[in-house]
């Protein structure tokens, strides 16, 4: 029988154990106390007596093995996915349960499910066998017409809601065969930044500190500006106008908040702070585009971007209020690592980006 595309792609990186970048940043991303894949002992054992990973006994077979395990949670799903036999891919989920010391896949009624380490694993493993890939795939031409490149960006859904469509429609015009993998912004993501970005071709976010390193390049996309959002027939509103007093005593709906008494790069809690405000949060959402939903036919307010609040005013019967005080400027870029620069590919895909960024409604 042919070999899969994916049973090719595991047999070329399983020979492939010299790329250093393509992994071991990835074991980083998960845990640098826990990832092992190397199955001799190292110097400098941790307390539980588990190696460092030492790449030159990683098998990279496994990472694609896993990725398939998690994808599918079916160990004869995973095997016909890369083209394996069933044995083989049973030693494959033994070997990755002795390294991780954990079962991964847990049998119940009617099925199987991840065990919460694997859960963990998952938000990485798509990650590192995409910069494998793209390793492999690297060329010194690129041919967006024939290219079957993937493109993986980082971004809010604020930002989704704002560039996502357009971006859409021109991949699809210019690179059809192209894909594309938006991962939506999450704290654990954001939080390991300076590794996470050397995984993926972007990250669309606003330049906070933990973007300021030297091999990190950017590009401004587009601003915005904050403004107040609330029903169109909030009584507790009376004037048609919001002011500082109002902001103390309604309701807030407020995405990705956190403690304003805690220094943070989440841009709501650092314009509330900034405003000088430590209102009652009624709502907290994991979610920009949420939001709107949860002011409709309240009392309560929120603070959100004007391109976002736009988009959600005349369909949920809100209105638009300017904002008291004088928050931040809103700008959004494109990042990316330095290593990536000077990629054809890669190259092509933020000038797309920033195109899409330039026909914006100012």
């Amino acid at each position: 029988m042919e070999p899969s595309p994916l049973s090719r792609f595991a047999i070329l990186i399983g020979e492939a154990r010299h790329i250093s970048d393509a992994y071991g940043g990835g074991a980083r991303m998960i845990d640098p106390q826990t990832v092992t894949f190397g199955s001799a002992a190292e110097p400098g054992q941790d307390g539980r007596g588990r190696s460092q990973a030492h790449l030159a006994n990683l098998d990279l077979n496994l990472l694609v093995f896993l990725r398939e395990l998690i994808r599918e949670r079916n160990v004869t799903r995973a095997a016909e996915r890369i083209g394996v036999t069933q044995p083989t891919a049973s030693a494959a989920l033994s070997r990755l349960r002795r390294h991780f010391d954990d079962e991964l896949l847990v049998r119940v009624r009617g099925g199987y499910l991840l065990s919460p380490l694997a859960v963990q694993l998952a938000e990485q493993v798509d990650t590192v066998c995409a910069a494998v890939e793209r390793i492999f795939a690297a060329n010194a031409e690129f041919d967006p017409a024939t290219s079957e490149r993937e493109f993986n960006l980082i971004m809010a859904d604020y930002a989704v809601a704002v560039l996502g469509e357009r971006l859409s429609q021109l991949m699809d015009a210019t690179a059809p065969l192209t894909r594309l993998h938006i991962m939506l912004v999450k704290e654990s993501l954001v939080s390991g930044i300076a590794e996470t970005i050397r995984f993926v071709d972007g990250v669309v976010a606003p330049p906070t500190s933990r973007f300021a390193l030297p091999d990190f390049r950017s590009v401004e996309l587009f601003r915005d500006r904050w403004v107040c959002l609330t029903a169109a027939d909030n009584p507790a509103i009376k004037d048609g106008a919001l002011h500082m007093d109002d902001l103390e005593r309604l309701s807030w709906v407020a995405p990705y908040h956190r403690d304003s008494s805690v220094s943070s790069a989440v841009p709501i809690t650092r314009q509330l702070a900034l405003l000088g405000l430590r209102p009652r949060i009624a709502v907290r959402v994991e979610s920009y585009q949420a939001v709107p939903y949860f002011v409709a036919g309240t009392e309560r307010i929120a603070l959100m971007q004007e391109r976002l609040a736009a988009k959600f005013a005349n369909r949920l019967d809100l209105r638009i209020l300017e904002c008291p005080g004088e928050p931040e400027p809103i700008v959004e870029k494109l990042w990316w690592h330095e290593r990536v620069e000077d990629d054809p590919a890669h190259r092509w895909f933020r000038q797309l980006i920033a195109g899409v960024a330039a026909q914006l409604d100012l």
